[in-house]
């Protein structure tokens, strides 16, 4: 396998924030420079053994859905080069594949969740309540069934080793106001109804994602950070699908039932992975990637 990138190093760029996944750096009062590493983290927990090529198979699949949605929605790329920001060739050469140079907006502070499909947090609601996020559904819904239509299923977006927890529509009316909730609502469903009907047609269904809005200074609402990777949605096999049980999928639930099997307490620090594991969960990234794009990395 390729040599993998768990954190990345810039002198010339000051680094002013380190999610799970992404470093993120300021360019200048307009910009900022994303790097997407091959960081893995599962429970809220970053592991140990990053998983190589992913941070590139993240970056270009979100260019991919970026590019195809530019009519329902600005995204947050920016024209500026990365050549004209990381002018040292060598630190840029090491990032190029997953970097991406942004406007720098305010990020608003809830995840813009749409479900198509009953799993996960939605189906544990579901089964206590009948509800997902306040919405009623009907009854006697599978596990893992398509549900009559997309619906919006919100959550806060919690800090950094917690996790996030699902809100009601209403709630989101208090974070961010009517008029902008609406929109994002309007807009999320409607860039996964893009997605998904695009993924099915390659052999993958998109059971629910995420995504995250910002705003410029004039207000306006963009789409920011990644869309319709394996990391922020659950990809299923079109060919694998069934319901009354959690489908395989695409994204790391292969290392989420590792761990669960040698039972580890989700706390930190995380146990180190074995190849075998690392090498699967490569192969399902870069089977996604081929999958939707048609492509394959460098």
């Amino acid at each position: 396998m390729p040599d993998a990138l768990f954190e990345s190093r810039l002198t010339a760029l000051p680094r002013i924030s380190q999610g799970k996944v992404r470093d993120i750096y300021s360019v200048d009062d307009d910009h900022l420079l994303i790097v997407t590493t091959d960081r893995l983290s599962a429970f809220d927990v970053v592991l140990p053994d990053p998983i190589p090529g992913k941070g590139e198979v993240l970056t270009r699949l979100s260019n991919f859905w970026f590019g195809r949605t530019t009519d329902i929605v600005t995204n947050h790329l920016s024209d500026l080069p990365l050549e004209d920001v990381v002018t040292d060739h060598e630190e840029r050469s090491a990032i190029a594949s997953r970097a991406s140079v942004v406007r720098r907006l305010k990020p608003l502070p809830i995840e813009a969740v749409v479900r198509g499909y009953l799993i996960g947090s939605g189906w544990k609601d579901y089964q206590m309540t009948g509800q997902v996020c306040g919405i009623k559904l009907p009854p006697g819904i599978d596990q893992a069934a398509q549900l009559p239509k997309p619906i919006f299923t919100p959550a806060t977006k919690a800090a950094f080793g917690n996790h996030d927890e699902n809100i009601s529509f209403e709630r989101v009316i208090d974070e961010i106001g009517l008029e902008l909730a609406r929109a994002v609502r309007e807009l999320a469903i409607a860039i996964y109804r893009r997605g998904s009907e695009y993924a099915m047609r390659r052999g993958i269904i998109i059971a629910d994602t995420k995504f995250e809005f910002g705003l410029d200074t004039d207000g306006k609402l963009y789409l920011i950070d990644e869309v319709l990777t394996p990391d922020s949605s659950r990809f299923w096999p079109a060919d694998q699908y069934q319901t009354g049980i959690s489908p395989p999928s695409f994204d790391k639930q292969f290392v989420r039932d590792h761990l669960d099997a040698m039972r580890w307490d989700r706390q930190p620090p995380a146990p180190a992975l074995p190849d075998s594991v690392v090498a699967h969960t490569r192969e399902k990234y870069l089977e996604a990637h081929r999958l939707l794009t048609g492509g394959e990395l460098d």
